[in-house]
């Protein structure tokens, strides 16, 4: 499958532009990832652009949430390695994460919703000037988007990378697609 092809397949499944903009937030910092570990940077793609597939209809039931979209993508073919780093990445389940494709998508999630909320408060609005500094520091405020998980976002030492280097990646990636995340002041 093609990354075209993903796309229109999220389309289908997904309708909210909020949450097909975090799939596109998550897929740049997954191919970002995948460069810097000298990893197959299409399929850590598809694994970020199509991880939450189904969450249309698992959003408000957690316990089918990536069991459903795991489903999907087995139906439509896509490589076992992407449908298990999709079921994987929703610890509810606790299924062991084993490989580094299933570590990177887990770190990659919260963090792209981190790095929205960081580039939302500025009175700008622009994800370009969102600096590496300012997301130090917002990483140590608890009430900041609180939903982005400081402890799922610190794995990313299962991958090798100190925090401030997994931010910057994650920035970086996330700066390359800002008008299409719509952060481009």
């Amino acid at each position: 499958m093609d990354r075209e092809q993903a796309l229109a397949l999220l389309k289908q499944h997904l309708t909210s532009e909020n949450h097909i903009k975090h799939s596109l937030a998550v897929e740049a910092i997954m191919r970002g990832l995948a460069e810097r570990l000298g990893q197959d940077v299409e399929e850590y793609g598809l694994a970020g652009l199509l991880h939450d597939i189904d969450y249309d209809t698992t959003g408000e039931d957690p316990q089918r949430h990536s069991l459903v979209g795991a489903e999907i993508l087995q139906q439509e073919g896509v490589p076992e390695d992407v449908v298990y780093a999709v079921k994987v990445h929703n610890e509810i389940h606790g299924l062991p994460r084993k490989s580094l494709l299933d570590k990177a998508l887990y770190a990659a999630d919260p963090v792209s919703g981190f790095i929205i909320a960081a580039a939302l408060v500025r009175p700008d609005k622009d994800l370009k000037e969102v600096q590496l500094k300012s997301l130090k520091k917002r990483f140590k405020e608890k009430a900041f988007a609180r939903g982005a998980s400081r402890e799922q976002m610190a794995t990313c030492s299962e991958l090798g990378l100190e925090l401030d280097e997994f931010l910057t990646i994650s920035l970086e990636s996330m700066k390359k697609i800002a008008s299409e995340l719509d952060l481009n002041g």
